[in-house]
């Protein structure tokens, strides 16, 4: 595994706090004027798909191949669970599930980061790759959520 991706996931969360300083329980849970996805939202969002990440990861291991479907979380039961908590208990579950992510990736040898799994619009991608699209679409999701809480503190 790539020492790089291995620091991005070690420390991928570590502007959370630093990224939603000053804004309020309300502010983090508003939408800014755009409509998009609130911070809570894009939090609630990345909980979400380290969930499914994790869930395709094994998939991954253990099938030849798997088709997996792009993640629709707006239509998703377990995100609007999520949206319905707290913002301080999607950011516990997504520290949580976070962790174990790393702790599942960190033992995976050269075969199995060589897996492949079926993107439904990317296609065939290996495990290595899978995990390098969920640290970029973290990160993506982190800056949507910054901007989210900038723009409803300064409307």
């Amino acid at each position: 595994m790539s020492p790089s991706l291995i620091r991005r996931l070690e420390t991928g969360l570590e502007p959370l706090s630093g990224l939603l300083a000053g804004a309020s329980p309300e502010q983090l849970r508003q939408r800014p004027p755009s409509g998009k996805w609130s911070a809570h939202e894009n939090l609630a969002h990345l909980a979400h798909f380290t969930a499914v990440t994790l869930g395709r990861l094994e998939r991954i291991l253990t099938e030849e191949s798997p088709r997996l479907e792009r993640l629709r979380s707006d239509e998703d039961p377990v995100f609007l669970e999520l949206s319905a908590r707290s913002t301080e208990a999607v950011v516990t579950e997504l520290q949580k599930l976070r962790t174990d992510l790393l702790n599942r990736v960190r033992g995976l040898g050269d075969a199995e980061l060589a897996r492949v799994g079926v993107h439904g619009a990317a296609g065939p991608m290996p495990l290595s790759q899978w995990l390098e699209l969920y640290a970029v679409h973290e990160a993506h999701h982190l800056y949507l959520a910054f901007w989210a809480v900038r723009q409803v503190m300064n409307a």
